[in-house]
């Protein structure tokens, strides 16, 4: 199993799947960094040659990736809050931000539904 930016990648697939297991690599990211390693896509992760593993170790370096971005974008959640814009408002109400309805679905964002019991009128 190759290690690269502090992830485990699994050896028995292509390399350009492997690579979307970093947090911040997705399909044409990894094609990317293959490309500037100059590495086959289609040679799977077991295949690689320590020097190959360097390369692409070097690729991804250049870019934003893992604990980093992470950080980045709890950062700027965070910006948005402070400020109180409307993005910021809906985060904090842990409610959608792109204009979804809240009526029926976003449970995702919602959680798991809470029953509100109706008020019992007074018998006479």
């Amino acid at each position: 199993m190759a290690r690269i930016a502090g992830v485990d990648i699994p050896k028995n697939k292509r390399g350009v799947i492997s690579l979307t297991y970093i947090y911040g690599v997705g399909r044409s990211r990894a094609k990317e960094i293959l490309a500037a390693a100059k590495v086959d896509e289609s040679i799977k992760v077991d295949d690689w040659t320590d020097d190959q593993i360097g390369a692409i170790r070097d690729a991804v370096g250049t870019y934003t990736i893992e604990g980093e971005l992470r950080s980045e974008t709890q950062i700027n959640i965070k910006r948005l809050m402070d400020i109180g814009c409307y993005r910021g408002i809906r985060h904090r109400a842990g409610l959608p931000l792109r204009g979804q309805r809240t009526k029926n679905n976003s449970r995702t964002r919602k959680g798991r539904r809470k029953t509100v019991a109706n008020k019992k009128k007074a018998t006479k």
